[in-house]
């Protein structure tokens, strides 16, 4: 009995195990089969609408809250560049973070670091205050704003997790975006490529940014076609999509006054209608209310990010229902990148070297360059204004990187250049600029000034650019001006034998280099070469018999070293420079009969730090010594004046009027403090010193208490012509100041 009970027992035993079994079995079963329907795939398609998209990153912030998983993402214009940042594997707290420190004035106009130029591309920027492209006697226009670079450096780095992905559904998140082909009308949709390129195409915003060019389309932005592609999403497997739409509404005429809102309507006007049919493919329809910004207002981006999340928390009930069980906010691990470059191909051009190309990267094969490293060397490229495209990427080479660069020639080869100027020397002159490309060689430029104005003067320059290799030029320049000196270019003896204390002179320089260049270091302008110079000085006021008392040609040898790092020449910011020059004259036909050979030696050198944001502080140190009996004087240092273009040893200084003071020999220090107390505009108060007389370090006076001192005070705004400044400035050593006002970039 007992025993059969005991199997009883066993027997109930063995089956309450099985049934347990079972019922687990059913259970997970039924929760499977029960996730997979409460799993279907999400897609989330993002519209363009430029600074608007912001709101996007309010959606996200949202969806990542409620855990929604995303399984695909598509999108045009500025909701594709946020998505595939997304799709990457950023998460939206990222992606906000990136928006916000993004300087949007540079992206739109496609700002090149000035430490990015080479010395004649700094130059060409400060001196004029627009340029055209000029083919067969007829002025162009640029094709757009902005060439996008900025941009396109940009997202390279974003994107370096999935830098060797060309099928845009092996990212993270599988990832489609739109452009249009701007010669069929018809809509282009981007799969697979190199991601930068494909987003750079979608984004492409007529007027704003260039078109780009892939597999033989010239494509630009696709909010023209489709700016809202929820189809594709569809195509992709989505079951379930979410969409945000950030366009416009038809605005009426009073809104329609700027004209951004009008291409917008332009392009917004075949879409809009197209809306009610894309609406009904969407599950979830999100529209944030943001009626009050338009597609350029960077500016209010945190409040644009605040009006998407409140738009999504509407949704915020049926979000949760979507919820993932495994869902695992995404974020990349932030660290400084670097690309080991392997190799570099470049397609083939016709006008430029592979020498010239590599010579502006600044990097060559087998380095391991950072990405900013990168942003420079595109920068210096397109600094050049040589080409009309330069698009790259990056891909897998054996254990490292290649660097391929797909570079377009521009068919401007001539420029038309225009600008103002007016200070206290030269006086008013509209600047006019003629460049020509190409003109001889590969890799040539040259580049003629004409200053058409009270005094008329010229500025010619050619030069064969061989980047790494050492590079050649020719230099002729003319320049005038008349002006009541006080100093008469001979220590005095000139004023003393004449009984006068000043004089009215006409003062004429024609000078003429041939010179070889290149770069030391990567840093360092390196060069020397030959000069002749015609320097005229005469007065009318003298008798006919004394009216030049110089009219020379000189034969020179000279040399330099130069490096400048300033971000911006008239209101740095930050960076350093260092300019130092020898001439030897070796030859004079000798007007005054008193020439015997010697050699100018000068060197500048300062460094400017902003503090608490606006303010600026710059230190500059120069000297200059004559070696050599130098009995003619007039090549000394001449102290005296601001805003002027500076020739020969003319050197600015506070307190003294222009052409003030010479000798053989100086030190001078300078301080400047400057504020930008709104956007562009400046207060700056200066304070010079100096020693100047002949012989100075040899008598060891130049390390004494400075004999020349002046202070300035003075206003400043930056524009389109170039800076406008006004200063007052005095001198303890002189009975009054003087007030001095220039406009545009010196010249």
């Amino acid at each position: 009995m007992n025993t059969i009970n005991t199997r009883r027992s066993s027997f109930f035993s063995i089956n309450r195990l099985g049934i347990f079994v079972l019922l687990l079995l059913l259970t997970t079963s039924f929760s499977q089969a029960q996730d997979t329907i409460k799993r279907p795939k999400i897609g989330l398609v993002l519209s363009g609408g430029g600074a608007k998209g912001f709101a996007h990153i309010g959606v996200l912030k949202v969806l990542e809250e409620a855990g929604v998983k995303i399984d695909y993402i598509g999108g045009t214009s500025m909701g594709a560049v946020i998505g595939s940042l997304y799709a990457t594997g950023y998460s939206a707290k990222q992606i906000d973070s990136i928006f916000t420190n993004t300087n949007f004035d540079e992206l739109l106009s496609d700002y090149i670091p000035r430490d990015s130029k080479s010395f004649y591309e700094k130059r060409n920027d400060e001196m004029y205050a627009l340029t055209l492209p000029f083919d067969k006697l007829t002025i162009g226009v640029p094709i757009a704003l902005s060439r996008g670079l900025y941009n396109y450096n940009l997202l390279t780095k974003l994107t370096h997790k999935v830098r060797y992905v060309r099928d845009f559904n092996q990212l993270p998140i599988p990832f489609v975006c739109v452009a249009t082909n701007i010669e069929t009308g018809e809509q282009v949709v981007l799969r697979n490529g190199y991601l930068p390129e494909a987003l750079l195409a979608s984004s492409a915003f007529p007027s704003l940014f260039s078109p780009v060019t892939i597999d033989g389309k010239l494509l630009i932005d696709g909010g023209v076609t489709n700016n809202y592609p929820v189809e594709e999403l569809r195509k992709m497997g989505a079951e379930i999509i979410i969409g945000v739409d950030v366009q416009d509404d038809l605005q009426t005429k009073e809104n329609l006054k700027e004209a951004t809102r009008i291409l917008v309507q332009i392009s917004n006007m075949e879409m809009i209608e197209s809306m009610k049919s894309k609406q009904k493919l969407t599950d979830y329809y999100i529209k944030p209310d943001i009626k009050d910004y338009n597609v350029i207002s960077f500016e209010k981006g945190p409040e644009i990010i605040k009006r998407g999340e409140d738009a999504a928390r509407n949704f915020w009930n049926d979000f949760k229902k979507l919820r993932s069980k495994d869902y695992v906010a995404q974020e990349i691990a932030v660290h400084k990148d670097s690309l080991q470059i392997d190799r570099i191909s470049i397609n083939s051009i016709k006008n430029y070297t592979r020498a010239y190309i590599i010579g502006k990267l600044g990097f060559k094969q087998g380095t391991k360059i950072s990405y900013d490293d990168l942003k420079k060397g595109i920068n210096k490229l397109t600094a050049t204004g040589n080409f009309s495209s330069i698009l790259f990427q990056i891909n897998k080479f054996n254990d490292g990187d290649e660097l391929e660069m797909k570079l377009t020639e521009s068919n401007n080869k001539t420029f038309l250049r225009f600008g103002l100027h007016y200070d206290g020397l030269y006086k008013s002159a509209a600047v006019v600029n003629f460049t020509q490309k190409k003109t001889i060689f590969r890799n040539d430029v040259l580049s003629v000034d004409f200053g058409l104005g009270d005094k008329f003067r010229y500025n010619l320059d050619y030069y064969i650019d061989n980047g790494f290799y050492f590079s050649f030029g020719l230099k002729s320049r003319y320049y005038q001006f008349n002006r009541n000196v006080e100093t008469d270019f001979s220590n005095g003896s000139f004023f003393s034998q004449e009984g006068i204390s000043s004089l009215n002179v006409d003062y004429s320089d024609f000078s003429n280099q041939a010179y070889l260049q290149t770069i030391f270091a990567q840093k360092f302008l390196l060069g020397g070469g030959l000069e002749w110079k015609l320097l005229k000085i005469k007065s009318q006021t003298l008798e006919n018999t004394k009216q030049y008392f110089e009219n020379s040609d000189y034969l020179s040898v000279f040399g330099y070293m130069k490096y400048d790092s300033f971000d911006n020449k008239y209101f740095p910011k930050k960076g350093w420079f260092f300019n130092g020059e020898v001439n030897s004259y070796l030859y004079s036909s000798d007007y005054t009969n008193n020439f015997n050979r010697f050699t100018v030696v000068k060197g500048e050198a300062g460094i400017t730090r902003t503090f608490y944001k606006y303010f600026n502080l710059r230190l500059v140190s120069e000297a200059g010594i004559t070696m050599g009996s130098n009995n003619t004087h007039f090549l000394d240092f001449v102290l005296g004046g601001y805003g002027f273009y500076t020739i020969n040893n003319f050197r600015h200084f506070y307190g003294y009027d222009f052409v003030g003071a010479a000798a053989d020999s100086y030190i001078k220090s300078v301080a400047t403090v400057d504020v930008e107390f709104y956007k562009k505009n400046h207060l700056n108060f200066s304070a010079n010193y100096a020693n100047l007389a002949d012989k100075l370090f040899e008598t060891g006076d130049w390390f004494s208490k400075p004999k020349l001192s002046g202070y300035a005070v003075g206003y400043g705004l930056e524009t389109v012509l170039g800076p406008i400044e006004a200063k007052y400035t005095w001198s303890p050593e002189k009975p009054k100041g003087f007030f001095w006002f220039s406009v545009g970039f010196w010249f």
